[in-house]
């Protein structure tokens, strides 16, 4: 796979270098291939730790002129085949060309230009219009499928580093939550831990604290109960969780399949590390609180909300609240719950 270049500054600290011509070096994973031994075991540990695309792609290739300390990464390969294509194209393609020049900057900028071009090209051809998925989750979502054999329709709405306790130990990994699965994987020093759970198995969701476990999210199966701690943001974690599981539910006694929203209009500024499809459920979620609240019909679909206050002739009060405004509908809801709840269809 062809990559945006970027600086690496300490290039050979757990790489070792297959091949190597005055322009390029072809790097393979310290570890990874037979006779691993403990250096595998350490390297294996430290990737899924550090959440490294190493353990997804343990082979790559840099640019480097002779005078420059600076490499630049320009592909990365999960099999020795696929590196090895991008390594040819890159002998076939560049190498006569890059001998022309006189100045190393010329050089870097031309293939940085080049590569910039060739994912351009990937890129229109392979991509929806509009997918507003950033590099990081693309990557989050490859090691997914590869380490429990998703097939391509398996979408993955976020990640996040935690801990699974298998009896009183904890298994440092990432937990990864699809539309239709929980998975978790975690490597360290050799001892694997890989768990694969679908929504609709889910028995009992809940989020604790106990003398045994710290602040944990707990997830029952009909077979098994799963602890899982350390979140960074456990509140956040365990609100996603809850809403894929009823998501599951619903589609399994509506017996429809989950459709993502067309119409769901694209953020004003980009939002960092927050997917299209995470973007599409909490949408979701805002549009089912407001029926709820005002007991809407189920196709009304919220277009925002802000803070205001409501006069109020019979008692003279400007009553502090939320407006919501949506399809057919204004209504005000007061922040003192159940003092004053207004409907006023647009119609009228």
């Amino acid at each position: 796979m062809w990559l945006g270049p970027e600086e690496v500054l300490v290039a050979n600290a757990l790489w070792v270098t297959e091949r190597a011509n005055p322009f390029f070096v072809l790097q393979r994973r310290r570890g990874h291939g037979k006779g691993g031994g403990l250096t595998g075991l350490l390297v294996g540990t430290l990737d899924v730790v550090l959440d490294s695309s190493a353990r997804v792609a343990p082979y790559r290739i840099l640019h480097q002129t002779q005078d420059s300390q600076v490499y630049w990464t320009v592909a990365c390969g999960s099999s020795r085949k696929e590196i090895t294509k991008h390594w040819e194209w890159l002998e076939n393609n560049l190498l006569q060309t890059l001998s022309v020049f006189d100045n190393e900057e010329d050089i870097t900028t031309f293939v940085k230009g080049k590569i910039h071009g060739i994912i351009a090209e990937e890129n229109k051809n392979l991509q929806p219009q509009g997918d507003e998925d950033p590099g990081k989750f693309k990557e989050a979502e490859l090691k997914m499928r590869k380490q429990f054999g998703m097939p391509e329709g398996e979408k993955l709405v976020n990640y996040y580093s935690c801990s699974y306790w298998k009896g009183r130990v904890p298994r440092q990994g990432w937990l990864y939550l699809t539309v239709n699965h929980l998975c978790f994987y975690s490597f360290l020093l050799g001892k694997e831990v890989s768990l694969v759970v679908q929504w609709v198995d889910v028995t009992r969701l809940e989020k604790n604290a106990t003398l045994l476990f710290p602040e944990s999210i707990r997830v029952d199966t009909r077979d098994q109960e799963l602890f899982f701690s350390m979140f960074l943001n456990i509140g956040e974690t365990f609100k996603l969780m809850e809403q894929l599981a009823n998501l599951a539910m619903r589609q399994l006694l509506d017996n429809e399949g989950f459709l993502e929203d067309k119409a769901l209009p694209r953020p004003s500024r980009p939002q960092r590390n927050v997917s299209a499809l995470k973007r599409d459920l909490d949408a979701r979620a805002k549009n089912e609180y407001y029926r709820a609240m005002f007991r809407l019909p189920r196709d009304e679909r919220l277009d925002g909300h802000t803070g205001c206050t409501l006069w109020t002739p019979f008692n003279k009060l400007h009553i502090p609240g939320q407006m919501f405004i949506s399809s057919n509908y204004i209504c005000f809801a007061s922040k003192e719950e159940d003092a004053c709840h207004l409907i006023i269809p647009l119609r009228e």
